[in-house]
């Protein structure tokens, strides 16, 4: 079993004009599913999930609850509920958010003065998957993924990656892990990961991404056309 197997399941943006549009509180037919409720290591920060059943496709608002402060993470409804996962500083929250079947997309929060807001204007995972298109790995990939397209977090963050081997300043860095699969023609079964598992690492000061060298060896192999049945 490769490292791939522990995943778990750009710009830099101030949104002054989102922050005071922002909502009060739900609106009407959203209630909250205390389920899904997830709530910081030390207890000052609480992300809260609440979903309105009223519409034919049921839609989720997440919120995050701090020091007085309430505020709407995402204009934006969701179709799924979220997990959510906390650097120790408490500065940054990463939404791990199901897109679809087998689909998987990020999303980064920053705290802001008056809570957090979101840190960049676009998913943090479509960032990622455009930095890969400048990478020479690209140019590797057979085919470009058509399904099952996944922005995913390297386990890892709590403890700033040092099971990987990892020397870096606390609450610096995110790894994502990206993952996508295509209709190949001519491969039995058609259906071929084409991208599986390359990774890459966000800098939560600068908003720029990279690949450190500890990557370099698994890059090499996960964007490399697999044969069926090969982890």
């Amino acid at each position: 079993m490769s490292w791939i197997s522990l995943f778990v399941a750009s710009s830099i943006g101030v949104f002054s004009a989102a922050a005071a549009a922002q909502p009060a509180a739900p609106p009407a037919g959203y209630k909250i599913d205390e389920n899904y409720t997830k709530t910081s290591p030390d207890g000052t920060t609480t992300v809260e999930q609440y979903l309105n059943k009223d519409t034919d496709d049921w839609k989720w608002q997440f919120w995050a609850r701090r020091q007085g402060t309430f505020t709407l993470l995402d204009p934006e409804p969701a179709g799924y509920p979220a997990d959510f996962i906390f650097t120790q500083d408490l500065k940054w929250i990463v939404r791990l958010q199901k897109t679809g079947s087998g689909e998987l997309s990020l999303y980064l929060y920053r705290l802001a003065q008056d809570g957090y807001v979101p840190a960049s204007n676009k998913p943090l995972g479509d960032l990622a998957w455009a930095y890969l298109k400048t990478r020479p790995d690209w140019r590797k990939v057979r085919k470009e993924p058509e399904y099952h397209i996944s922005a995913n977090l390297v386990r890892g963050i709590e403890e700033n990656y040092r099971w990987l081997g990892a020397d870096w300043p606390a609450n610096r860095y995110i790894l994502i892990s990206l993952s996508g699969d295509a209709d190949v023609k001519g491969r039995k079964p058609m259906q071929t990961s084409v991208v599986h598992g390359w990774s890459c690492r966000y800098d939560l000061q600068t908003g720029k991404f990279d690949v450190p060298a500890l990557l370099s060896d698994h890059n090499a192999k996960a964007v490399v056309l697999l044969s069926p049945g090969v982890d």
